[in-house]
């Protein structure tokens, strides 16, 4: 029997709004299985632009109408961070399923609430990055497990912040969608660095070790303001941060979010054992070969979406998609995982204040 196509909602049709759910999910191949029902955007004519554009059913300025709309099966937050926790607890209240944008909260207390909120509401949430919907992930995962990087010492991840918003085609032009302003990357809460880069690594590192145990770390906010397009915008996110992280076991890791320079290869951490190291998606000096038709984003990045931008966060909306369709689809992308990843995050932020290791109390399960 065919399924019925579900509603998405886009919450918010800024630079992720666009490149993210709403060029993906117009393209043919997905509307047997998930079509643009809504937009929403606070600033006047943007969502009613990108629903012409887009070919979206309707178009809001007001969050609040487009959780009414009874044509909406699912949303994905598209929004600012400092947002996110707030629009989760009222999606859940209106029975809309939901995708978060990394991060899904700024703390991790806000993700456990939503957890909890949400499967006694009976929806269903996952959140960016899924970074193990990735092949190539997945193997290194299996070849730390089976030995064949014999006992890990330690391990390196990290971003560096430096003017990749500022320099975003979608920021560059004069209509109301190509001049959105990133200022808000810039500030407290939710901004910086380590909620916006460092998420990926982290989600990477833990996926592939499991969750961390202790986090130490030195923090600051060196980069007071930035220019975009002629204006000064004040910065007080921190942008300058080193992190240590215990996994147990006397393995170790190297965290950084930092506005300059960078250590990682790629996106991937570099691991470090005793028959060598694993750096990225290369294995002494090897590529990791996955054998097989996946695309390196994940198993819904065929056809178009191969060589469109932020085809790995579509990857993550379609996991909600099938988790919707079929109850036994777990996705791997799941809420508990980015609670723990946030934790992080906030305990180094922590730790850099009080001049202490913080120890974690989140935890999640590999998928």
């Amino acid at each position: 029997m065919a399924l019925k196509p579900l509603g998405m909602g886009v919450v918010g049709a800024g630079s992720i709004g666009i490149r993210a759910a709403l060029q993906h999910f117009s393209c043919e191949d997905v509307q047997d299985r998930v079509v643009l029902a809504s937009v929403c955007d606070p600033v006047p004519g943007r969502a009613e632009a990108a629903a012409a554009k887009f070919g979206v059913g309707t178009h809001y300025e007001s969050y609040e109408d487009l959780l009414a709309d009874p044509t909406v099966d699912l949303i994905t937050v598209c929004s600012p961070i400092s947002l996110h926790y707030e629009q989760g607890l009222k999606a859940i209240e209106a029975g809309k399923h939901i995708h978060f944008n990394k991060t899904m909260t700024v703390t991790a207390d806000e993700s456990l609430d939503l957890i909890a909120k949400a499967k006694a509401a009976g929806v269903k949430i996952v959140a960016s990055p899924g970074q193990l919907t990735k092949p190539g992930l997945r193997e290194v995962r299996k070849r730390i497990q089976n030995g064949d990087l014999g006992q890990i010492a330690w391990a390196v991840t990290g971003a560096a912040f430096g003017s990749y918003h500022e320099q975003e085609g979608l920021r560059q032009g004069a209509d109301i969608l190509t001049n959105i302003n990133p200022a808000w990357y810039w500030r407290k809460p939710g901004g910086g660095p380590l909620y916006d880069m460092t998420v990926y690594g982290l989600h990477s590192l833990t996926g592939i070790l499991g969750p961390a145990k202790r986090v130490t770390a030195m923090s600051a906010n060196a980069v007071k303001e930035r220019e975009f397009r002629g204006d000064i915008y004040p910065c007080d996110a921190e942008d300058n941060t080193l992190m240590v992280l215990d996994f147990g076991n006397n393995v170790f890791s190297f965290v950084y979010g930092t506005f300059t320079g960078g250590l990682a290869e790629g996106w991937g951490p570099t691991f470090f054992g005793t028959k060598g190291k694993i750096a990225g998606e290369t294995h002494n000096g090897e590529p990791v070969i996955v054998n097989g038709p996946i695309h390196p984003m994940g198993p819904h990045v065929t056809g178009v979406h191969a060589n469109m931008e932020e085809n790995h966060v579509f990857e993550d909306m379609m996991q909600l998609v099938d988790w919707i369709h079929d109850d036994n689809a777990k996705p791997i992308a799941t809420a508990e995982h980015a609670a723990h990843v946030i934790e992080i995050i906030e305990a180094g932020l922590r730790s850099s204040d009080l001049g202490s290791v913080q120890e974690l109390k989140t935890t999640f399960e590999l998928v």
